[in-house]
């Protein structure tokens, strides 16, 4: 099984857990025996465009944030090996901060929580979803991300199912398009295990200890991994690997658990098909 994980958060985001300290994580990881991480939290903003709260890390706290973690590199550097990014957002015209985040950065994942409308106004995805033409641009965002070779990894590329109650025709256009551009820039998906968790083991923003049997009773909630987005994604030459994102104490103890909910959701025959990094 994939022994490192790209996708993980800090409490400067705020909204993961506010009293985990960055080492806490790390001890979680290494209790797994994961080989290799890279935190990679919700980027700050040189001219904020995202005015939502408890969203992002200020844009002072950068140098803290990396310093931070380089103290438990060092530390902990015969146990696991540490990188340190972000989790950005594409948007015309914010290029150059991008390339900036891009140059200081280990890795950057490109996690599309937002487009602009036809009023140049921001689509949050969550509060109002997108309309089919926002969709559209969801997917042009993310390939001229790509074109650019600003993002390493796409996060939840399926997570524009969030407010979708069918996979129709505009639906598997915008997988195709997104599949095709990461086939041919060479840049890996991932299989996102938040909303697993979410709507599973942190139910009711509380954890549990439920059953595995009675976590599986709750994926019909679970709208992203989305099973047809992945059964499109199993027909390209792409590399896949899957992100725990993790915010909250507790989450990464059930990787393995995550993952088993994940492939039930995809289904046994598309994972087998799909092309998965192993280091």
């Amino acid at each position: 099984m994939q022994q490192f994980n790209y996708h993980s958060h800090t409490s400067r985001c705020k909204h993961a857990d506010l009293d985990m300290c960055d080492e806490e994580y790390i001890k979680e990881y290494i209790q797994m025996g994961f080989k290799k991480i890279a935190f990679t939290d919700h980027c700050p903003q040189k001219n904020k465009i995202d005015q939502r709260t408890r969203m992002r890390m200020d844009y002072d706290q950068k140098f803290e944030y990396f310093e931070s973690i380089k103290k438990l590199k060092k530390k902990y550097a015969d146990q696991i090996e540490i990188e340190v990014g972000y989790e950005v957002e594409y948007l015309p015209n914010d290029e150059d901060n991008l390339r900036e985040l891009k140059e200081e950065s280990d890795k950057i994942i490109l996690g599309q929580h937002f487009v602009h409308d036809d009023n140049h106004e921001l689509t949050i995805l969550g509060r109002n979803g997108y309309s089919d033409e926002e969709l559209v641009r969801y997917a042009e965002y993310i390939e001229k991300a790509m074109k650019m070779n600003l993002p390493d990894i796409i996060a939840h590329p399926d997570i524009y199912m969030m407010n979708r109650n069918q996979f129709s025709e505009i639906e598997k256009a915008v997988a195709h398009k997104i599949c095709e551009a990461a086939q041919k820039y060479q840049i890996p998906l991932e299989i996102n295990l938040n909303n697993i968790f979410s709507k599973t083991y942190y139910e009711n923003r509380e954890l549990n200890h439920d059953s595995i049997e009675k976590q599986k009773e709750k994926l019909k909630n679970v709208s992203y991994p989305c099973r047809e987005f992945w059964s499109i994604a199993s027909q390209y030459d792409i590399k896949v690997l899957y992100g725990i994102d993790a915010h909250h104490r507790g989450q990464i103890l059930l990787w393995h658990e995550l993952v088993e909910l994940a492939n039930e959701i995809i289904g046994k025959e598309t994972i087998e098909k799909l092309h998965f990094i192993e280091g």
